[in-house]
């Protein structure tokens, strides 16, 4: 089991006469570059002007400037841009101004893990990644709690690396919730396996899978809605908080056992060999290679995905549906 560390472990006073630079002021950036300033730490705003995250950033009370400049500035350097622009970036405008002695700090490995940065051996390069998105790391934060975090070492260089991650999971919150230490590795592969088989890919496809399958049966189409998008969270909510045990013992014993007896004839031995050759791909960095490509050649696949997702007869009857109920607007800030 892994060890889990707590505000007792992290001392603030490590980042004491340091200045974090946030480059870009996207949910995440947002969310940790508010937290570390309300924490009492320094934080300078890399983003671009004429952008809404660049005004989003002056009406929060930062100065946003160039990522040249705020890495000029900064001690630790904290990239949480986008994973495909990230080396783009780095090489452009990090790199040619980061000095021995900084530290690089990352939010996911992926450009770490696969090689598209590749920092020199002279400074730190750390992990503090929040499993959770960045707008609720802040509500976390303000309502005095927290995310847990994942914390890493990639290079240390100061000798002091780990202290470090350690005190901005602090200044985040995170440590008022539970900090993990892992590596840049499985972050990055476990990140992307569970996005890809589970959390995104399996569960989006699970659902358009089991709607049209109700309505190719000749069942109305917000009859199938309901049944296989709209009761997800019902579900989810009740893993989420008691596990799979705990959800079984709060819908009826028709459902547990249909959950039983039938689940496995859904998610099959072939399903299980799939999910093996993805995380292969995600391992030896196959995914990574081709979602980087894609982004070099315009994004045609993407695009063209995207469009055939978003007009999928689920979306259109989901967009009716929700205008019935108005109280699930708030989950759109989300």
């Amino acid at each position: 089991m892994a060890k889990i560390y707590y505000d007792q472990d992290a001392d603030l006073n490590v980042l004491k006469n340091k200045k974090i630079a946030i480059i870009g002021y996207g949910i995440q950036g947002r969310g940790q570059g508010l937290n570390l300033r309300d924490s009492g730490v320094s934080v300078i705003v890399s983003e671009l002007p004429g952008t809404k995250n660049y005004d989003l950033a002056v009406q929060d009370g930062f100065k946003p400037m160039g990522a040249d400049e705020a890495t000029k500035q900064a001690d630790i350097i904290q990239i949480l841009t986008q994973d495909h622009l990230q080396a783009q970036i780095y090489e452009k405008f990090i790199a040619p101004n980061l000095k021995a002695g900084k530290a690089l700090l990352f939010s996911h490995g992926f450009n770490i893990h696969y090689g598209y940065i590749k920092p020199p051996k002279d400074i730190d390069v750390i992990m503090v990644a929040p499993k959770g998105p960045g707008s609720l790391v802040r509500s976390q934060f303000v309502a005095g709690g927290g995310v847990p975090c994942l914390v890493a070492v990639e290079q240390n260089a100061s000798k002091n690396a780990l202290k470090l991650a350690m005190a901005h999971a602090k200044a985040v919150g995170g440590t008022r919730a539970g900090v993990i230490q892992t590596t840049f590795k499985e972050e990055t592969e476990t990140d992307l396996f569970g996005e890809q088989v589970v959390l995104c890919g399996g569960l989006t496809e699970l659902i358009r899978a089991g709607f049209d399958t109700l309505v190719e049966a000749g069942y109305q189409p917000e009859m199938a809605y309901f049944e296989c998008l709209h009761e997800v969270k019902l579900i989810t909510d009740a893993v989420f908080v008691s596990g799979i045990g705990g959800m079984h013992r709060r819908v009826s014993d028709t459902a547990e056992y249909g959950d039983y007896s039938r689940g496995k004839r859904v998610i099959t031995k072939e399903t299980r060999k799939e999910m093996k050759k993805i995380l292969k791909e995600v391992q030896n960095g196959k995914f990574a290679k081709e979602w980087i490509d894609e982004n070099k050649t315009g994004r045609k696949n993407f695009d063209k995905m995207r469009k055939e997702a978003d007009n999928h007869p689920i979306e259109k009857v989901g967009e009716s549906l929700r205008k019935m109920m108005p109280w699930i607007e708030g989950g759109k800030k989300i």
